[in-house]
Order: structure tokens, then sequence, then C-alpha cells
């Protein structure tokens, strides 16, 4: 690792059944609490395959198994598909607003519904409104909400973490009476573009998992690049 990352100590987690894929036992690494990170230094991270979860930074290391693959988009080279540009088209009186990385009680109630609609018995379904809080939200990374309103109805909520040269989905949630409009698919979309408005090259979106339905529609946005054998290869 470079200057700033190379120090930081990395704990191993104990095996736990893999949440996406059965049948399998999944393992991670992640940063010890406590020690110095920034968003230069986990920008670094990134470029390694890492994702944040709170404070904490991690990165699947299971015995066996590299089904997880970092995947991120070089923003001014993608083109949307026709099913996406459909997409763009059907949300496009969406308004957008990023503000702060605060969930607040709409955001709250919002992410509430949306996973006791689509991940019930999830594990997240149950955690009270501040540990809710404390998955989103980072004392030491420079993170966005961007929140999507439907005139006053807010309907969506993305979760970026800001990057010197890109930007990371940490999370995203929305309203499941509207799922006709996949707002999911169209939050990515308006994150590609707001990355290549601030001038950044990357949009990452964690890990590509073939096998998972949950995992594999990220193989839908074009180009872009995996993590393969420690290197960034262009994909398709």
């Amino acid at each position: 690792m470079q200057q700033g990352a190379a120090d930081l100590l990395l704990v191993q987690s104990e095996v736990y059944p893999c949440p996406y894929l059965s049948e399998r036992l999944a393992a991670m690494v992640f940063t010890e609490p406590d020690q110095h990170l920034d968003s230069e230094i986990y920008g670094r991270l990134c470029a390694l395959g890492f994702r944040r979860s709170h404070d904490v930074v991690y990165r699947p290391r299971c015995e066996g198994c590299a089904e997880c693959v970092p995947v991120r988009v070089p923003v001014a080279r993608f083109r949307p598909r026709r099913s996406q540009r459909r997409c763009l088209k059907a949300n496009a009186d969406l308004i957008v607003h990023p503000g702060p990385a605060r969930l607040t009680d709409g955001d709250a109630e919002l992410l509430e519904r949306y996973l006791w609609a689509r991940h019930p018995a999830g594990g997240m379904d149950h955690l009270e409104r501040g540990q809710l809080a404390d998955f989103l939200q980072s004392s030491w990374c420079q993170s966005t909400f961007a929140r999507f309103f439907l005139k006053e109805r807010l309907v969506a909520v993305m979760v970026l973490d800001v990057l010197p040269r890109g930007l990371s989905a940490v999370y995203h949630f929305f309203d499941p009476e509207l799922f006709r409009r996949s707002l999911g698919v169209f939050s990515i979309l308006w994150s590609i573009d707001y990355a290549r408005r601030l001038g950044l090259e990357w949009l990452y979106l964690g890990y590509w998992i073939r096998d998972c339905p949950k995992m594999s529609y990220k193989a839908e946005y074009l180009p872009q690049q995996r993590l393969l054998g420690g290197r960034w290869r262009d994909y398709p």
C-alpha cells in the first residue's frame, strides 16, 4: 500500500456463513478501530478492493473463494443501455438533492419501510435507528446523502462516499411502493453522472458476484473495470 495506508493494522474475522452464496463460508479483513483514516487513505484502499461500513473499512478474504469481485465504472466512458435510457426517462420528474450524510427522521422511516419490504429477516430490519445511522455514517469519511424527491415526497436515498478520484456507492434504499420505477437503477445512473459532473474518474459499486442475483446486477453498467488478480481489468 502507498504512504498513509501501509501502516494500517488489518484484523482477520472469524469464519461465518456466507450471506451471498449458500453452503459457503466467508471471512473478511478489516481495519482495527481507533486507527487514523481519512478520505485519501480510503481512496487508496478502495483501489485495492476495500469497502466501508460505519468507521470500518473491510474486504472479503475467504479461503478457496474469490467470487466477490470489486467493480468500478469509468464515468467518462459510460454509456447507458437502451433499458437504462428508458429508466432515466421514466424518472425525469424526480428532483435530487445531495446533502449532509446524516440520517434524518424521514430517511430512517423510508429505510425501515424498505428493509421490511425488501429484506425481511435480513438482519438489518430489526436494528434501531441509531444502529442504522451508524451503519451508513462515518466520523472520518466525506460522504453525502443524495435524496430523491417526487414533488415533496422522499422516494429514495443514495449514500455516497466522496474520494479524491471517485465516488463509492455505500448503500441505497427506496420507497417499495414505487418498485416499477427501478429506482435502484436510476440512483446508480444518477451517481455516475454526478461523479462525472464533479470531475471524478470512478464510481465504485462494491462487489459483483456472478451467482448472486442481489449482486450480479452490477454487470449491467458498462464499460466497467473489475479487480482480478490484483489488477483492474477492463470489461468487456
